[in-house]
């Protein structure tokens, strides 16, 4: 089990400063200038800004691959570099590097013994990663010839395999279509609800806005602004008010209430106009109602096991207390009336048997030698009819001469 963490936040950063130098110390770019932020456990964290706002230093600083230049940072309370907290983290970086000649199946195997993972957890969860991601048809295709979505795709299974607490995802849903990007924003509003910490980099805003509870927004290493959805995208300024669709005469009487009463009146009306994603994603799914055939990739399945906190550690109980109750009932001493007779012992009795029949003169042979069906028939039907009194030489009763 794992131990707590000493600090009440998985990141920390006051002050955190990286700068950039050439050959001769001179500075040759400030990435990240005095930023200061932390990431709560069970939050889902949003890094958003153009490209080259620092975001992705900021993550090799968290991954400690790149040492800051000034400031504190801590993860799970202890410095980047320490190795113990490596296996709590799972990180998709911003290009998915990944063995060009291994299969699915062989890459999420691998990066499962780097975990040390054994091979039973490695194989059940490489399954139910593949089906969740839409690559179970594609799982011995080499990787050299996916496409980027198809990628991605197992890049984010990749940095699930070990059940993180720390999830990191670098631009998660580039190159993804709107089924992926639908799907990555889903698994995370999920795994956010099974208590688990993501940090979610990217410049999609409307990806950030529909996932995040918290952000920051970076602009030249600096935070601009931060704070909750709700406090940062909140229009003070501005009412809507949603009804059922109105007669034209009842909104000219509506605009006459509020010019009465506020001095004003009624800058626009407009029908709701539906969000393009869910027109897509509509149109896809009545498709697929329809049973039309598609050669791309298919539908990821649900979300796997153990990331929901469903492991097969069930599974494995019953099997172990299964064999050991095989190994039990194998020790035992039987009851000798219970107690099978080997076949070897069978095999011997029997050529004993044989070798006293010949040994055995004709007399004792006939007397020991067991009856055929037609001795013990005729026997019986002798028994029956008096055949005792015929075989002395005797009448039966009902046979006597007049």
């Amino acid at each position: 089990m794992v131990s707590p963490v000493s600090s009440p936040n998985i990141v920390e950063a006051v002050g955190l400063t990286k700068v950039f130098r050439d050959f001769w110390l001179r500075t040759k770019a400030r990435a990240v200038d005095n930023v200061d932020f932390e990431i709560h456990p069970s939050e889902i964290f949003g890094l958003l800004g153009p490209n080259g706002s620092g975001k992705s230093t900021i993550i090799k600083m968290i991954l400690g691959l790149l040492h800051k230049t000034r400031g504190r940072l801590s993860v799970f309370g202890k410095a980047p570099s320490d190795v113990s907290i490596k296996r709590r983290i799972g990180f998709l970086p911003e290009e998915s590097y990944l063995y060009q000649f291994l299969n699915s199946r062989e890459t999420l195997d691998y990066y499962g013994k780097l975990f040390g993972l054994d091979y039973r957890t490695r194989r059940r969860r490489t399954d139910e990663l593949l089906d969740m991601v839409g690559l179970s048809h594609v799982a011995h295709r080499p990787i050299g010839e996916f496409s980027k979505g198809m990628t991605r795709r197992i890049g984010l299974a990749q940095a699930l395999v070990n059940d993180p607490d720390f999830l990191i995802l670098d631009e998660p849903t580039s190159g993804l279509d709107p089924i992926g990007t639908r799907q990555v924003k889903d698994l995370i509003v999920e795994l956010g609800k099974r208590g688990k910490t993501i940090l979610l980099s990217s410049h999609l805003l409307a990806d950030v806005e529909d996932v995040c509870d918290r952000m920051v927004m970076l602009y030249a290493g600096r935070i601009r602004a931060q704070g909750t959805v709700d406090e940062l995208l909140c229009d003070t300024k501005r009412t809507i008010i949603e009804t059922s669709r109105l007669e034209p005469e009842t909104i000219v009487q509506i605009e006459q209430v509020i010019q009465r009463c506020e001095g004003m009146g009624i800058d626009k009306v407009d029908s709701p106009r539906q969000r393009l994603e869910q027109f897509f994603m509509d149109l896809v799914e009545k498709a697929r109602r329809e049973q039309v055939a598609t050669a791309g990739v298919v539908h990821g399945g649900p979300t796997a096991r153990f990331l929901r906190g469903e492991d097969a550690r069930g599974e494995d109980l019953i099997e172990s207390l299964s064999r050991e109750e095989k190994e039990l009932v194998g020790i035992r001493p039987a009851a000798a009336s219970e107690a099978p007779q080997p076949p070897g012992d069978e095999v011997l009795a029997q050529l004993l048997a044989e070798e006293s029949n010949q040994a055995a003169g004709p007399a004792d042979q006939a007397a020991t030698a067991p009856k055929s069906p037609q001795d013990v028939e005729s026997s019986v039907i002798d028994a029956l009819l008096g055949g005792d009194d015929v075989a002395q030489g005797e009448e039966p009763p009902g046979d006597e001469k007049s």
